[in-house]
């Protein structure tokens, strides 16, 4: 293991104009992961995974690592300079979601920890189960309503419960009503309507775009 201190302004431009800049610290290089900071949030990224500004880790190796920004590359290495980049955010905070053998699968973040959700419009909250729950810092016995559910496996025990954000894509929302199912189910964790019903859905071709209201 190999600590890097490369910190990196990426100055976002907009026609020329100054919009917002991220302050990047790539504190932990390792074999297919990166630990970095963005601002004030840290981060522990595997190959394939995305911060919630957009920042996707490529590849990682202890001397460097290859993160894209608004789909350009850049490598870091150690002692790494100032980089700048045109990674700029939408004026309006949406989601573009890709299907993936006709399932919409995206990542996201409760509470700022990152989570990999099936977006299903028949589900009634957003929905983990325990183990998911457990992983992602959620006292669900403790936070939650008890309460029964009827599935597609009989009745289960769920609790009820209150998320402190929900985020997808450029989309963030609060107090994001939720449900814990003890067990196994479901396999995903569900972005269903407690979430779905704060935004707009429509289709461009396969391509499914959630905004925020």
């Amino acid at each position: 293991m190999k600590l890097a201190q490369i910190s990196v302004a990426l100055v976002l431009l907009v026609g020329g104009g100054f919009v917002q800049a991220f302050d990047i610290l790539v504190v932990g290089l390792f074999r297919d992961m990166v630990i970095i900071r963005v601002d004030d949030n840290q981060y522990k990224l595997r190959v394939g995974e995305s911060t919630m500004e957009g920042i996707k880790l490529i590849s990682a190796n202890s001397e460097q690592a290859v993160l894209e920004i608004d789909g350009q590359r850049e490598t870091f290495t150690l002692g790494s300079g100032p980089v700048q980049s045109s990674f700029a955010k939408p004026t309006k905070s949406q989601a573009r979601i890709q299907p993936t053998r006709g399932m919409y699968l995206v990542q996201g973040f409760v509470n700022r920890q990152p989570v990999q959700f099936l977006l299903d419009t028949g589900a009634a909250w957003v929905a983990f189960n325990a183990r998911q729950a457990k992983k992602l810092g959620i006292n669900y016995r403790y936070e939650g309503t008890p309460g029964w559910a009827s599935t597609a496996n009989g009745r289960v025990r769920i609790y009820r419960l209150k998320l402190k954000t929900v985020r997808v894509g450029e989309i963030e929302l609060r107090d994001v009503d939720a449900a814990v199912m003890d067990g196994d189910s479901p396999t995903t964790a569900l972005l269903g309507m407690t979430f779905l019903s704060r935004v707009t859905m429509e289709h461009e071709g396969d391509v499914l775009m959630l905004q925020a209201r």
